[in-house]
């Protein structure tokens, strides 16, 4: 028995000492493809250059996943709104890393060209008048909200969506980066770039999931945005940068109902740069920091913003009276640890008709303030440059 383990120790020597001239050296192709039409099954897509055509839909019961490294074009010769959308049971799984993110993209490069990632879910919302269920505004006219707050719509890991924010027939109505209908607390968003939209970079409309590691750069709209009670609580790592186009860094509304809750965002930057201007060119008020309205309340902690500089632009921004009374007298908005760079002033309310004071302990500044910490890698540069500043 030992001698035929010798013998064949040796023959698999001998094979495997060909000399470096007699070697062939293959590589796999990366896998190629369009991804197209409803999805109702489990599908993955390995590491690959892939297609999207139309809006591929994630059906109740399918689910989609794409390995690391991926891109994915998107396809926008025949007019389509083009977007990658999880209905209310469905589940999506993007699998990236800090050195393979998983990157949506368009070959012109051109802002609005198509319709980025759109989800749905059935956690709770609160919508005008207290109601619990909508219809979503990105043109596919699906009904949202329910009373799953743990809903699970998958895992969106080091993703970026480059060139979204496609405008619907109606002309004004658009898609944004990221749309999350009523999305829950068992979906996993961590590293996400909304880069160029143009609409908003990231939208939440009701729901209960939160967001880690956030950067919207670029998009024309605002830079977060969201409606409907959303109430996520454990955000964290926000960061905005504003250049040429964009209104707000973050607009906070609630559809104007009084809710007793609202979302928790630690670690923020909001940055515009020089001689960036509102959406359509104009020098209307939407280039404020933070613009609290229709009772958008929330706390947000160590916050950075510079650049907001724009003649009459604050920081803080109350827009009505009904959201001053509500939430801010009430308690219900809290900014904490807030460092502004370069002379903005703090807050502000609109016209005449009331003076903005915050409660003892629920506006506060702090020299020492940090904003976001992201860490760099491939999942936040574009053309050779890096989004985190």
């Amino acid at each position: 028995m030992k001698k035929l383990v010798l013998s064949l120790s040796i023959v698999a020597l001998s094979l495997g000492s060909c000399s470096s001239d007699n070697e062939e050296i293959t590589t796999q192709p990366i896998p190629t493809g369009t991804i197209t039409g409803d999805i109702t099954t489990a599908k993955t897509y390995p590491l690959g250059n892939y297609t999207i055509q139309g809006t591929v839909k994630i059906k109740s019961g399918g689910s989609l996943t794409i390995e690391a490294g991926s891109t994915i074009t998107a396809s926008i010769a025949d007019g389509t709104a083009d977007a990658l959308l999880v209905e209310n049971g469905g589940k999506l799984f993007l699998n990236g890393t800090s050195a393979l993110p998983v990157v949506f993209t368009e070959t012109s490069k051109t802002p609005g060209s198509w319709g980025g990632i759109i989800m749905f879910g059935d956690a709770p919302i609160v919508g005008a008048n207290g109601v619990t269920t909508a219809t979503s505004e990105d043109g596919n006219n699906l009904a949202y909200g329910g009373t799953n707050a743990a809903h699970n719509g998958g895992s969106l890991k080091y993703v970026r969506v480059e060139y979204a924010g496609k405008k619907l027939t109606d002309n004004t109505s658009e898609m944004n980066g990221f749309s999350f209908y009523s999305v829950g607390s068992g979906t996993v968003l961590e590293n996400l770039v909304a880069y160029k939209g143009a609409d908003d970079g990231f939208e939440f409309y009701g729901g209960t999931v939160s967001a880690k590691n956030l950067i919207s750069y670029g998009n024309f709209d605002d830079s977060f945005d969201w409606q409907d009670g959303w109430r996520g609580d454990a955000n964290t790592n926000w960061l905005a940068y504003q250049v040429a186009t964009g209104n707000y860094g973050m607009e906070i509304e609630a559809k104007s109902f009084n809710n007793a809750f609202g979302p928790k965002v630690s670690n923020i930057t909001l940055t515009r740069a020089a001689g960036t201007v509102t959406e359509g060119g104009s020098s209307a008020a939407e280039y404020d920091a933070i613009q609290f309205k229709k009772d958008g309340n929330g706390e947000y902690s160590n916050v950075v913003i510079s650049g907001y500089t724009t003649a009459n632009s604050t920081a803080v921004r109350i827009q009505d009276k009904a959201t001053f009374d509500n939430q801010v007298t009430g308690g219900k908005i809290k900014l904490l640890n807030v460092k502004i760079n370069d002379g903005t002033s703090q807050f502000a309310g609109v016209g005449t008709t009331f003076t903005v004071a915050f409660p003892t302990g629920n506006y506060t500044t702090s020299t020492t303030s940090t904003g976001a910490t992201l860490t760099a890698g491939a999942w936040a540069i574009v053309d050779g440059v890096s989004l985190i500043k």
